[in-house]
């Protein structure tokens, strides 16, 4: 390896040792380790987690995704039908209407007014014309 010696702004040459290791840098060479750092593999085994915990997650990731898929499926096959829906919340009141889009938190329902619902304050919903459908209160 050739040392060169890089000229700084003010025109004086740098130390030799930093210009050995920019030449290594420049050159491809590997730079020199440091004896205190952590390996690669040392660092990644703190970081990921361990081939159990990982398959647990994804078990728990691919039940949210199949009830993700179903749900949006299901708003899907309404919106295209623009069947009449009945909204129940989680105070009591209802809400009827078509929806008109959902989004990841809330869905839209064009009834006798258009109301923004949040997903997380449906109780249930059902079509407007099953029988049976609405649990008796």
């Amino acid at each position: 390896m050739t040392k060169r010696v890089i000229q700084g702004s003010s025109g004086a040459g740098e130390s030799t040792e930093s210009a050995t290791s920019m030449a290594a840098v420049m050159d491809g060479a590997p730079a020199p380790e440091n004896a205190g750092a952590p390996s690669l593999q040392a660092r990644r085994s703190r970081i990921l987690p361990s081939g159990a915990a990982m398959k647990r997650f994804s078990a728990v990731q691919d039940e949210r995704v199949t009830n993700c898929q179903a749900e949006l499926f299901y708003l899907q096959k309404q919106i295209q039908l623009q069947t009449q829906m009945i909204f129940v919340m989680e105070d009591g009141s209802r809400v009827q209407g078509i929806i008109e889009w959902y989004d990841r938190h809330s869905i839209k329902v064009r009834g006798k007014l258009r109301v923004l619902i949040f997903k997380s304050a449906i109780k249930y919903l059902y079509k407007t014309g099953e029988v049976g459908s609405a649990p008796s209160e």
